[in-house]
């Protein structure tokens, strides 16, 4: 065991590392101060499916949202460095050597190499047995499974060599950092704290519990000790009235049991030999993370107001429900095989609308129609991007996509419109007839510009696919009047998108009053509205690729082509950048696809996760994070490109978008 562990000693090993020459080459030019944010790509992503944490790699909670993914946060460091935080680690020591996720977990495992000992610490919102065997559960709307969330945010540490100085700081600062905490002991002695919003503010209340001496410093609740090789220790925050672990030995139980149920659950899947599983894996418990368990709905991102554009101002609030996303979401899922999730998702939808009259843009997790934006100015945002803001806009807007997005996903969960029962009938016929009642008019379109509305050709698009879907699942159930007016109804859009959203060379245009590009008519293979082997299709994709693409990476419109309400630039959607690489494949482009997907696989974080854009010429990540639709897409490319590797010569078979 090491001798080293007295202060003399630390100060001499800080000392003799400071004082090295490591041979510089000559003078360096001082570089600029480093943000104090960490770089969006680098953060963990933790969840128990009922709320996510996100973890710098300084090992600091900095996003917490409680009870759920769309609460206001008690840590929110991330859009404010006085939101709160918790941060584990060594004393004086900020960058790890080394960050992982447990194989085929969501348990983060981050090393630390100090100049006295090595460290190991692990993070993970613990998952348990289902809870409520003797009662119903106020929250879950969908079929029982045999676990649930446990309410707890554990952390644990280990020394695996020497000694170290180990503290940890948890500060939590009530609804998106207005309001700090007030700490007092809880019934364990120096072993627990309960940390209330002060002066009675609004807030959950949260109980932190270790197997290390608590201390209060205003806000904050404190503890360090020196560790030695073998020594272990444990912090639990929790915030229901399920029991935290009180031992490091129950503490390191819920973990592995933690780390056991995502192996199990992930072993569910199928997922093909191949070198880029690794991808499909932590996309599919990426995705798992960003569902909302009690309702089945998943989350667009974990996080809110991440700018698209450093300092810039397009910065959005993500945590919430996007239909737009949803046949894509049901397609990954089966497609993976976790036939549960995706089954719990559909029926989200369909109890959406079977309610409404007409379906909305975009929900809340439990199906809440009011997101009213509201922005925090007290925030100073993320690197200084503002405004921040929660809640959404867009539940407000009109965007005629969504009918057909819903017709799309009902067909996919279905397989056949003859197994149509009488309540999807009745939810078929209400989105045709919101598909007929408005195609004609101008709407946001899928990126939910904020200019005036326009005629946007992937909305009437979709408004076909609603129709011409609605006209199968019509003749299926024998009402062949009503199936020929729908598609009598169909081929009249269809005659109007290619009378005026086609170019005079043969290109798909953005909408009717613009020659301009736009990345969602790269889905235009995968909907069936043209053969895919039509030249229209090809050119297309091919001008898409070509023109509307920085350093190879696609961006969704040239911001001075479109009118969408906001200042600055647009970065590249790696969404869009996956969607090409799956229209290459479309129309027979496998060696480009092959190789656009290898370069956006070779971007991913260090921990195989994305956010919504990348910067193509730094890598940089950047946008809300994990983002769903980015991993969505990820594994219709990924799966794409395995199918093509895999085929004979020839037209590949169909796959749904």
């Amino acid at each position: 065991m090491s001798t080293l562990g007295d202060r003399g000693s630390r100060d001499i090993a800080v000392e003799d590392w400071y004082g090295l020459d490591m041979a510089t080459p000559g003078p360096v030019d001082a570089a600029p101060e480093d943000s104090l944010f960490p770089p969006i790509g680098e953060y963990g992503f933790l969840s128990d499916c009922e709320t996510t944490a996100l973890i710098a790699p300084s090992g600091n909670v900095e996003w917490l949202c409680l009870p759920r993914i769309d609460s206001p946060s008690v840590f929110g460091s991330i859009l404010d460095r006085s939101a709160g935080g918790f941060r584990l680690g060594p004393e004086g020591i900020t960058v790890p050597a080394a960050r992982r996720y447990l194989p085929g977990t969501m348990v983060l495992e981050t090393s630390w190499a100090t100049p006295t000992g090595w460290l190991v610490v692990r993070d993970a919102l613990l998952m348990g047995p289902w809870h409520h065997d003797s009662e119903l559960s106020h929250t879950h709307r969908r079929t029982p499974t045999d676990y649930d969330a446990d309410h707890v945010l554990l952390r644990t540490i280990r020394c695996v060599t020497g000694e170290v100085q180990v503290t940890f700081e948890c500060e939590p600062v009530f609804d998106y950092g207005r309001y700090p905490g007030a700490w007092s002991y809880g019934d364990r002695s120096y072993s627990q704290g309960v940390c209330r919003p002060a002066r009675e503010a609004p807030g959950t209340p949260l109980t932190l519990t270790t197997d290390m001496r608590l201390g209060f410093e205003g806000g904050r609740a404190m503890a360090r000790t020196r560790m030695q090789e073998g020594e272990v220790h444990f912090c639990a925050l929790s915030w229901t009235d399920h029991a935290p672990p009180f031992t490091y030995q129950e503490a390191r139980q819920r973990l592995l049991w933690t780390a056991h149920h995502w192996q199990h659950w992930l072993a569910r899947g199928r997922f093909p030999d191949h070198p880029w599983s690794r991808y499909l894996q932590r996309s599919a418990l990426t995705l798992k993370g960003l569902t909302f368990a009690p309702s089945g709905a998943m989350v667009a991102a974990a996080t809110t107001s991440l700018p698209e554009v450093p300092h810039g101002e397009r910065n959005w609030d993500y945590r919430y429900c996007w239909l737009r996303d949803s046949a894509f979401t049901l397609w990954s899922l089966y497609a993976l095989g976790f036939d549960w999730e995706a089954d719990d998702f559909f029926w989200f939808l369909a109890d959406l609308a079977q309610r409404d009259d007409e379906v909305q843009v975009v929900y809340g997790v439990d199906g809440e129609r009011d997101l009213s934006e509201q922005v925090l100015d007290h925030l100073s945002g993320y690197d200084g991007a503002r405004p921040v803001r929660v809640g959404n806009e867009a539940y407000t807007q009109r965007q005629h996509d969504v009918w057909g997005t819903m017709l799309q996903a009902i067909h996919i969960r279905l397989g056949s419109w003859q197994r149509l029962d009488d309540r999807m009938w009745r939810v078929v016929r209400r989105q045709v007839e919101s598909a007929l009642k408005y195609w004609r008019e101008p709407d946001q379109g899928i990126w939910e510009v904020r200019g005036e509305p326009k005629h946007f050709t992937f909305s009437k698009l979709m408004c076909w696919s609603a129709v011409q879907r609605g006209a199968q699942a019509a003749q299926a159930r024998g009402e062949v009047a009503l199936a020929k007016k729908w598609n009598e109804a169909a081929d009249e859009i269809r005659d109007d998108v290619l009378a005026h959203g086609v170019d005079e060379r043969g290109v798909f245009t953005q909408h009717y009053d613009t020659k301009a590009l736009d990345a969602s008519l790269l889905l235009l293979p995968m909907t069936g509205f043209l053969p895919r082997e039509d030249p229209r299709v090809r050119a297309t994709i091919l001008a898409i690729a070509d023109e509307l693409t920085v350093d190879g990476l696609v961006v969704r419109y040239r911001p001075e082509e479109t009118d969408d309400g906001l200042p600055g630039d647009e970065g590249t959607f790696t969404i869009c950048s996956f969607l090409l690489v799956s229209a290459f494949s479309e129309i027979g482009e496998m060696d480009r696809a092959q190789q656009l997907c290898e370069r956006l696989l070779s971007l991913a974080s260090s921990l195989d996760l994305y956010a919504e854009e990348i910067d193509p010429r730094t890598g940089r990540h950047l946008g809300n994070f994990p983002q769903a639709f980015t991993h969505l897409a990820l594994i219709n490319a990924v799966i794409h490109v395995i199918r093509g590797q895999r085929q004979p010569p020839g037209p590949l078979p169909p796959l749904p978008a």
